[in-house]
């Protein structure tokens, strides 16, 4: 098994799945699909694990059925030091001369941009279920190893759904991921300083391509973290600029964009739940449901279920420079056209504050809770981490509860072992966040609590003396910093 090349950051998962899929051993063909959203380095990934295996890599481009045969001879004849290229009369002959690169050795045979080509030719999947019949050559007589690859979302995981004609046949579904906020940081070179990993990941998320896209580096302190963003993310001329706009626009199974952007941007003003969204866009609730999972199957909206009640749920915007599109680029682009991207950076503190930093920060909070922290702080294991809101008698209103953390158990309901709050402010937290955590402690239903749960407060910008030296005295209270988000556990 190659160990991972020094140029792939991060993805030791990924790169790990990969290899066990090329070097398992299986007697006979496999089949296996890579894909995720542009820009996370899938190619980058398949290219060197392309050239440590000896494997084979054609990436296929947007042009007709002859086009890409033409291609994919010429690509075929390159890889087997042939001085002409390979002429294939239809795809069934081309299926057969790639599954037998693999008749030798296990190798990877590695078609890039697959949607493309269905695209061309919508019959090309059943072809390919021919050619790995279990009696036929193929799987008699090689070990290719062959990989699927594209960023067509819904395309790709069609491919292996319901009654399709590979159901059943793929041995590997790698879904590629944006970093997460920890990786994110040491890949932009600021895991050294939280305060800018976070603000720098609540604008673009982790998505590898976008440090090349934002001139291949990040701002050098939190002093520059404005002109920055005010040069790399609302500058017409840069690559960002339209970023957020062209993520939805370029996935195929999305007919309607206009009618999706604007659930996008319904849910990125602060509707979260299904009815509110349905009252932002003057429709009922019952004509969402094309639109919630379509963005959702595309990646660019995510479901929470509510932590206590069932069937609740709310959203939000699952990729971070959609949410800055959404509130302020979009909105303000005569203005940022003409070079006013100061202006209008100024003019939205308080949106970025409340509708970005905000929500943001409680994001990463309920993944810190989910990914780093640990048992004796959480008081059990996190199997789920939730928000909800708690109905409050003696307020007449109810409470929003930004992290409940479930332990799910054997034979037995789950069990709530840990509730929190997260503020993603410039103000420390004090006092009277523990004490309204406590208030909120007293209203879960009992059925839920077997033990007292812990009680977890998050603040962007620190804690007062008297909170500390309360919490200090307390077994029950876990103060968490951006130092501690980012770095401890």
């Amino acid at each position: 098994m190659p160990a991972k090349p020094n140029r792939l950051f991060a993805r030791d998962a990924e790169w790990q799945e990969l290899n066990e899929f090329v070097s398992s051993g299986q007697s006979g063909a496999a089949l296996g699909l890579v894909y995720g959203r542009r820009r996370q380095g899938k190619t980058l990934m398949l290219e060197l694990l392309a050239r440590e295996t000896g494997g084979f890599l054609f990436a296929a481009t947007q042009q007709t059925e002859t086009q890409n045969l033409a291609d994919l001879g010429a690509a075929c004849a390159t890889h087997q030091g042939m001085r002409r290229p390979i002429r294939f009369r239809d795809w069934r002959d081309a299926l057969d001369e790639l599954l037998r690169i693999g008749e030798e050795r296990e190798v990877p045979v590695i078609i890039d941009e697959f949607p493309y080509l269905i695209a061309a030719t919508p019959a090309l999947p059943s072809y390919l279920q021919q050619a790995l019949t279990p009696l036929g050559h193929a799987k008699e007589h090689t070990r290719t190893r062959l990989i699927l690859c594209g960023s067509a979302l819904t395309t790709m995981a069609r491919l292996l759904g319901g009654g399709a004609p590979l159901r059943g046949r793929a041995s590997l579904e790698l879904v590629v991921r944006p970093f997460r906020y920890r990786e994110a940081a040491a890949f932009w070179g600021l895991d050294g300083d939280p305060e800018l990993a976070f603000r720098v990941h609540s604008l673009v998320g982790g998505t590898p391509a976008y440090k090349e896209m934002c001139g291949g580096s990040g701002p050098t302190s939190v002093e520059e973290f404005d002109h920055w963003v005010q040069r790399r993310l609302l500058n017409p001329a840069s690559a960002m600029f339209r970023e957020g706009s062209l993520l939805l626009r370029e996935e195929p199974s999305i007919s309607d964009p206009t009618s999706y952007a604007a659930t996008l941007a319904a849910v990125s003003a602060g509707s979260r739940r299904r009815s509110e969204i349905a009252s932002t866009l003057g429709r009922p609730s019952s004509a969402l449901a094309h639109l919630l999972s379509g963005l959702q199957d595309i990646g660019l909206l995510e479901q929470t279920d509510d932590a206590l009640r069932e069937k609740r749920s709310t959203f939000k915007v699952a990729e971070p420079v959609v949410r800055l599109h959404q509130l302020l680029i979009q909105r303000h682009e005569p203005e940022l056209v003409i070079g006013r991207a100061d202006r209008v950076w100024s003019d939205n503190s308080d949106t970025v504050a409340s509708k970005i930093y905000g929500p943001h920060f409680e994001d990463l909070a309920r993944q810190w809770c989910m990914e780093h922290a640990g048992e004796t702080v959480l008081g059990g294991r996190a199997t789920h981490v939730r928000p909800t809101e708690i109905p409050c008698r003696s307020h007449g209103q109810g409470h929003e509860l930004d992290v409940v953390v479930t332990e799910s158990q054997p034979f037995a309901a789950d069990r709530i072992t840990a509730i929190g709050e997260a503020k993603g402010t410039l103000s420390p937290m004090d006092t009277p966040h523990l004490e309204r955590l406590e208030h909120l402690r007293e209203l879960l239903p009992a059925a839920k609590v077997t033990q007292r749960p812990r009680l977890l407060l998050f603040a962007r910008c620190g804690f007062t003396a008297e909170l500390q030296r309360t919490a200090a005295a307390r077994g029950d209270v876990e103060l968490i910093g951006l130092d501690r988000l980012y770095t401890g556990s």
